[in-house]
């Protein structure tokens, strides 16, 4: 599978990343699927700490989750680490638990995230693109219902498309 590219069109610009097919199989089948059913397509990055990530794939504009298929096994121990803009797939505390959200480090959180088994699976692939990830992490955020970081203008992923 090898190095795949995908391209995310956001309400504040382009975020181009390379996806590793060989060191997460699975992650990266699981991504591209959603990618190619146009899951992605009108979500929002639902959750946003400058100091840390910014995570997105589950929700609409005004904070609707929307439905996901069967959860995929974890495949963190891949050699790949949540070093700043890389992307990894989001779950709840059950390390076989992702399927839909990701999030995208903006700083190193490889200390914390690799120990707890969050899996790498992809890397922003220029400084163009790191630069339109360190806007988003800079919006304004606040609580939405049991929500907290939301962005308190929803920062839209328009599509995600293989380049």
């Amino acid at each position: 599978m090898a190095m795949t590219t995908v391209v995310m069109e956001t309400s504040k610009g382009t975020i181009r990343i390379e996806l590793d097919g060989d060191r997460a199989p699975i992650t990266v089948a699981n991504f591209l699927s959603y990618v190619d059913d146009k899951h992605y397509d009108n979500t929002i990055f639902h959750r946003v700490i400058p100091n840390f990530m910014i995570q997105g794939g589950g929700f609409e504009p005004g904070m609707a989750q929307k439905p996901t298929r069967t959860p995929i096994r974890n495949e963190s121990p891949n050699g790949l680490s949540n070093t700043r803009g890389t992307l990894a797939m989001a779950r709840t505390s059950a390390p076989d638990s992702a399927t839909a959200q990701f999030y995208i480090n903006v700083v190193d959180n490889s200390a914390s995230l690799d120990a707890a088994r969050y899996c790498v699976f992809g890397r922003v692939s220029d400084k163009d693109s790191l630069d339109v990830v360190d806007q988003i992490k800079g919006v304004r955020t606040s609580r939405h219902g049991n929500h907290e970081n939301v962005p308190i203008d929803d920062v839209v992923i328009h599509s995600i498309r293989r380049a």
